[in-house]
């Protein structure tokens, strides 16, 4: 006795309603077991993959690749073996994230040809698909290393950890040693053609909502102040000759980061979120600064966010917002890294632009763009002197900020950055 037992897509997010289908890792046919990745979807937030809450073999995919599905409509069928009976005659539950109990065997019908799926250009349908945990199977892609190329040594022909670290040639000691320090260079944007027609999907809709509802909804206002980089320049040299920060990418943008957080303890004003309710609206004053770093992705611009920013020292701050951006460009970003910004620091200096006017993410009230440090003249103790100067742009929603508060913690970031082992210093001091 079979049962065949319906997948339907679920909320991966908070509040999502749809996603798309991106790729199928298993076809028709295909034996999966309990937490089996089975699909790759991107949501307006990120770009994940589901395992599969059953045990048995795919019997139908209801969605093709490219297919946009509203939440909690039928994805796939897997056709599972009815479970023995037990005690006073009740079936044994499948729990998802534990598997089935080890002393319940779980019948498994043969691969059958696979008959494929409209519109899917899947390689490799016809092969055999490797049995790996979730964990490994994402070692395994992030190293670059073919599953169905290993030999399997773990029980029941299952691919280990070891299988692919030795595939790899590597080690977990390897893996775990983190990339040499470089400058981070700007993702190159996906090619177009003249003529083309691009669909507006997944992240870059998501963002050309969010934006438009923060134009029309909150009065920008934009200031800008150009900084003497020359200080600050002298300390990222010293920081990264520190051993402590030898495996961390040690950039101005880590000096502007923590400048801005350091502005929004000080002025909490910025920190804080517009709120229309039923009883009037009224501004909320985060207790922690979770600071949103836009990233240039092959996906479009996500702004994926460090929580409690404010409790991490510079070289700390440094590490967390390179995991980020390396995952948010991987494609690894998950929902919860992409959701709980309260205040947006954003760098285009990377793109050999000096400053422009940024808008504000929604729920937020200040946004920072850094542009790209030049030479140019400055006036030193009277005398005109070549210096490294950078141009910051502060975007604020004008409601909740007014132009005292804003210059205040424009002036904050610039003092910062003018001479920010002094800051420091004195910051330990008052401590």
């Amino acid at each position: 006795m079979s049962e065949l037992r319906v997948f339907n897509l679920p909320d991966v997010g908070e509040g999502l309603t749809e996603a798309e289908i991106l790729r199928w890792h298993v076809r028709p046919g295909d034996a999966v077991a309990v937490n089996d990745m089975v699909v790759e979807i991107e949501t307006a937030k990120a770009s994940v993959e589901l395992p599969c809450p059953y045990a048995g073999t795919v019997a139908e995919l209801h969605v093709v690749e490219g297919a946009i599905v509203p939440v909690g409509s039928p994805i796939i069928t897997i056709e599972t073996a009815a479970l023995p009976a037990v005690g006073g005659g009740e079936r044994q539950a499948v729990l998802v994230g534990y598997g089935v109990r080890a002393d319940v065997p779980v019948a498994r019908r043969a691969r059958r040809p696979a008959d494929g799926v409209a519109g899917s250009n899947r390689e490799g349908a016809s092969t055999g698909r490797s049995r790996a945990k979730p964990l490994v199977r994402k070692l395994a892609r992030d190293l670059g290393v073919d599953l169905a190329a290993i030999s399997a040594s773990g029980p029941n022909g299952e691919v280990t950890r070891e299988d692919v670290l030795s595939a790899s040639g590597g080690s977990a000691v390897a893996v775990a040693a983190p990339a040499p320090a470089h400058t981070p260079t700007p993702t190159t944007a996906p090619a177009t053609v003249a003529g083309e027609r691009i669909p507006v999907r997944g992240v870059q809709r998501a963002m050309a909502d969010a934006m438009v509802q923060s134009a029309f909804t909150a009065p920008h206002v934009t200031e800008w102040v150009d900084v003497d980089m020359a200080r600050a320049m002298e300390v990222l040299a010293k920081l990264r000759e520190h051993p402590s920060s030898a495996d961390v990418r040690i950039s101005p943008m880590i000096l502007v980061a923590a400048a801005l957080v350091r502005a929004a303890v000080e002025q909490p004003i910025i920190n804080s979120t517009w709120v229309d309710a039923p009883d009037g609206a009224h501004v909320v004053l985060h207790r922690d600064v979770n600071l949103g770093i836009a990233a240039d992705t092959p996906r479009g611009l996500l702004v994926p966010c460090i929580k409690g920013a404010s409790a991490l020292g510079v070289v700390d701050l440094a590490r967390a917002v390179q995991d980020l951006i390396d995952t948010a460009r991987a494609g690894r970003a998950t929902p919860a890294d992409l959701t709980g910004g309260t205040i947006t620091l954003t760098n285009i200096g990377v793109f050999g632009i000096d400053g422009g006017t940024p808008i504000l993410n929604p729920g937020q009230t200040a946004i920072l763009a850094m542009g790209r440090i030049l030479d140019r003249p400055w006036v030193v103790d009277g005398h005109v002197v070549v210096r490294p100067v950078m141009q910051l742009s502060l975007s604020f929603d004008h409601r909740v900020i007014d132009g005292a508060s804003g210059s205040r913690a424009l002036r904050s970031v610039a003092d910062f950055l003018a001479d920010p082992a002094l800051a420091l210093v004195v910051e330990a001091v008052d401590r």
